[in-house]
């Protein structure tokens, strides 16, 4: 009579185990036509990697790990001493450039008077070559008149000698002019030529002053990447610098990490594909905090599997091929309904379930 009862009680369970694993089976068969679910998914955020633009050693480190930090707070300095002098150095190389423009514009200024000065010289040597030529044809003519007269004794010897005296000066004078004249016209010359050197003189004494200006300007940027602040509001990670080490331009230090926007990337196979488009809602559970859910969307599919970004991607093509079910990540942003100090909460890497609504 006791065995029999057993059995009825073991037909019982059996039974009940049937029973529920069938109304589950069903539950799990219904839920997985309207949703798509991976456990291989893990929280995002922003990270604002921080990195020296300057060479140097560190000064002071103003931050600790996992401090909270606001943007243009100062994180750590460099040791500024050299740029310091290379800016005074590009001042006064400015500042010369600056002294050298001035004084081709002066040339240019004298030169062009020199042309002015030229340029009436000659307009007078011209003038008085005219009135050198007005009396040199009168002294002429005079000549010619008392060499006449003096061939018929109508005048002494004396006048005959002046007239001719008279002629010889006046050509004289004209010659000399006409030297003058010339002198005149190649001190033009030289003083436009000057002027067009003085010119393109203050046109290089200008390209320096620039010059010089870009590299000032440079300098005081490098004096001013010694200084190195927060571009984000944002949580530090671990810091790995320490007072009087040297740093490198682009060497990659530490991250601040945004809290105020986070979003999921979920690795789902790609037979999970077939039914999902973005813009369907997603259920998000975070294992750090079970008892939340929060709300998603889907935002985009990666272009390529994750193995294609891997360092050594796969290639079929060599060896033996094993077929395996490849998985793509899929970005899901999380809604501006949940609740943004529980957003806050959520840190980069942590594991989460993801279940996408497809119906």
């Amino acid at each position: 009579m006791e065995k029999k009862q057993t059995n009825k009680k073991f037909i019982l369970i059996f039974a009940a185990f049937i029973v529920i694993g069938g109304i589950y089976g069903t539950y799990k068969y219904m839920h997985s036509l309207a949703h798509e679910a991976t456990d291989d998914a893990q929280i995002e955020k922003n990270m604002n990697p921080i990195i020296p633009r300057v060479a140097g050693y560190v000064n002071k480190v103003y931050v600790k790990d996992n401090d909270f930090v606001k943007k243009g707070d100062t994180l750590f300095t460099i040791d500024n001493s050299d740029y310091a002098i290379k800016v005074q150095e590009a001042e006064a190389a400015l500042i010369a450039a600056q002294g050298s423009f001035e004084v081709s514009k002066a040339d240019i200024g004298t030169s062009q008077a020199n042309v002015s000065v030229s340029n009436a010289n000659e307009q007078s040597s011209l003038g008085s070559i005219e009135t050198a030529k007005i009396r040199l044809n009168r002294a002429t003519n005079d000549f010619e008149r008392y060499s006449n007269l003096y061939k018929n004794k109508s005048i002494t010897k004396q006048q005959f000698e002046q007239a001719e005296a008279t002629k010889l000066e006046a050509q004289s004078q004209l010659k000399i002019l006409q030297e003058q004249q010339k002198s005149s016209a190649f001190q033009k010359t030289v003083a436009a030529s000057r002027t067009t050197v003085s010119s393109k003189q203050a046109d290089v004494a200008s390209a320096n002053i620039k010059r010089a200006q870009a590299v000032l300007d440079a300098a005081k940027l490098n004096l001013n990447y010694t200084v190195v602040t927060a571009a984000i509001d944002g949580q530090i990670s671990k810091i790995s610098i320490q007072p009087g080490q040297f740093l490198q331009p682009g060497q990659s230090l530490f991250y601040i990490i945004n809290n105020n926007e986070a979003w999921v990337v979920a690795n789902f196979k790609e037979t999970q594909l077939n039914k999902m488009v973005v813009g369907q809602k997603v259920t998000v559970k975070v294992d750090a905090y079970p008892d939340t859910e929060f709300n998603g969307t889907v935002a985009s599919f990666s272009p390529a599997t994750g193995s294609r970004f891997s360092i050594l991607p796969p290639d079929n093509a060599t060896g033996n091929f094993v077929k395996t079910i490849q998985r793509l990540p899929v970005k899901i942003s999380l809604d501006a309904n949940n609740d943004a100090e529980k957003v806050k909460l959520l840190r980069p890497g942590m594991n989460v379930d993801v279940d996408v609504h497809i119906k």
